[in-house]
């Protein structure tokens, strides 16, 4: 029988200031509520260049259940997920945030419903949040982006507290992709999930590292790595220009017969040329895209370098 029930991981990036409160909040009110279940902690460093590592240490010395991995340099948030996963002991794993964003209630309903057995994935579904519209209004365009092109089942607001159990955690681990979309996976497996809605908190402590950049790089993994639409869509557009090319050529021919000129000038060639020197330059970006996502899987190289764990 496994000595451990539930497996906490955390992914840690640049939380001082966080990481021990969010240790006292597991503490104080999610083991009370399951006082026969033994649970364990696997906090990972992403990298982190503030105190953040020390603050962890920090928690380990105060509970021996809390166990530490620390990386070489930022892998991001997803190995950091996986890194936890690997070292993760317990029968059911969730991971959660160290911002304090996420209520404590949700966890105890998460780890309830994977008790009862409703499903082997358990996820919490954000319905609302206290944060800027800026960050309301980007997360609505993505998680609808990610229904429309690779996963119709992606519910609103998208989800990332998750419970999965060992047969789940396993085939994750399992996976050999590069540029992991996380969400993508779980639910590419076809595995039951169990969506519990909650309200997202407002960050007190520090600031996100979750830039547009890495949004955007997260957006491309989830749609390139899970859709033919881009692909699809160019050859859309190739068949439209080569429709519109067919009927242009066909007005220039009557236009002849007919002892009339339909556009006169150098304009008319360089908005041609133009537009679709940009649209070959766009499919050049597309094709680059996966050449290098090929490129970065026939490498193989590691989700992560750890540089100590204890």
């Amino acid at each position: 029988m496994n000595e451990v029930d539930i497996s906490i991981v955390i992914p840690i990036y640049f939380n001082q200031g966080s990481i021990f409160k969010t240790y006292e909040k597991i503490r104080d009110e999610i083991f009370p509520a399951f006082p026969g279940l033994a649970f364990e902690i696997v906090m990972v460093d992403d990298g982190s260049k503030d105190e953040s590592y020390s603050e962890m240490l920090r928690a380990k010395e105060a509970d021996p259940r809390v166990s530490l991995v620390r990386f070489t340099r930022n892998f991001g948030q997803v190995p950091a997920i996986y890194a936890g996963y690997a070292k993760a002991r317990g029968r059911g794993v969730v991971n959660i945030a160290a911002d304090l964003q996420e209520p404590a209630e949700l966890l105890v309903q998460i780890i309830r419903s994977f008790l009862d057995g409703q499903a082997p994935v358990v996820a919490g579904r954000r319905v609302s949040r206290d944060e800027s519209l800026y960050r309301k209004r980007s997360s609505q365009l993505f998680y609808r982006l990610m229904r429309r092109l690779s996963f119709p089942e992606m519910p609103d607001g998208g989800f990332d507290i998750v419970l999965v159990d060992q047969a789940v955690k396993q085939r994750l681990i399992e996976s050999s992709e590069s540029n992991p979309f996380w969400q993508g996976q779980i639910l590419w497996l076809g595995y039951p999930v169990k969506y519990i809605p909650y309200h997202r908190l407002r960050r007190e402590v520090g600031k996100s590292r979750w830039t547009f950049g890495k949004k955007l790089k997260y957006l491309l993994d989830g749609v390139l790595n899970y859709s033919y639409a881009p692909l699809r869509l160019f050859s859309a557009i190739g068949i439209a220009s080569f429709g519109l090319g067919l009927l242009y050529s066909l007005v220039i021919v009557v236009s002849y017969f007919m002892g009339k000129s339909p556009f006169e000038g150098w304009a008319p060639i360089m908005i041609v040329v133009l537009l679709f020197s940009g649209l070959q330059l766009m499919l050049m970006g597309l094709i680059g895209e996966y050449i290098w996502r090929i490129l970065d899987q026939v490498k193989a190289r590691p989700r992560y370098v750890i540089r100590d764990e204890s």
